[in-house]
């Protein structure tokens, strides 16, 4: 009986250490210009988005944890109650989506080196899990595709998993091309798995009055 406690004891340890080599960046550098408000502080559940993802994110297998930040950082900033995460501002994030994602994969590159793929994600899916995120990472190890991405609504998009061999595209995009972008470019590279409610994103007060009734 002993033996049987002790070897379960061990697995839920090495089930939950972070065994992978995968870097995750959350995206919430945005306005929310449609919104009229921080999006990224809207509560759900008892929690504000940013941080429900952060907790999701730190979860998984995934390390480091990057989030980015940009309109309203400071107060943005000062509502995140996890500290086992990188805070970057990215100065540029009225020039798009992209420079969020080229500010978080200069910084994975250069402090984090011997990554071998990220995911790429944003705050404003209430439905992303821990769970998504860790079959994003397990999937890639099982197909072998250098892209996985999530489906849902009839398009592929985040959170998106890509191998290193994309960090030098990641971290040179142009303009406001995000990770959607190298996911129709790169087609024969992606494997996707199945996130119906991924189709479900915070961009309007519609949006969140029709989350909060569901």
């Amino acid at each position: 009986m002993y033996l049987m406690l002790s070897l379960r004891s061990e697995f839920l340890i090495f089930k939950n250490m972070k065994i992978s080599n995968v870097s995750i960046i959350i995206l919430a550098a945005g306005a929310s210009t449609r919104m009229g408000s921080p999006k990224q502080l809207l509560d759900y559940q008892g929690e504000n988005l940013v941080n429900s993802t952060i907790k999701k994110a730190v979860s998984s297998v995934c390390d480091p944890v990057i989030l980015i930040l940009g309109a309203n950082a400071e107060i943005i900033r000062h509502q995140i109650s996890e500290s086992e995460i990188k805070i970057l501002e990215n100065q540029n994030w009225q020039l798009g989506m992209s420079t969020s994602i080229c500010c978080g994969m200069t910084e994975m590159m250069t402090n984090y080196p011997d990554l071998e793929a990220v995911i790429i994600t944003v705050c404003d899916q209430p439905f992303l899990s821990t769970e998504i995120i860790n079959n994003l990472v397990d999937s890639f190890h099982i197909y072998q595709k250098p892209i996985i991405a999530c489906e849902y609504a009839d398009t592929l998009g985040v959170p998106v998993f890509f191998h290193q061999k994309y960090f030098h595209k990641l971290a040179h995009l142009t303009e406001d091309m995000g990770a959607r972008k190298l996911i129709k470019m790169y087609k024969s590279d992606v494997f996707s798995i199945p996130f119906p409610l991924g189709a479900i994103d915070i961009d309007t007060p519609q949006d969140y009055q029709q989350l909060l009734s569901q």
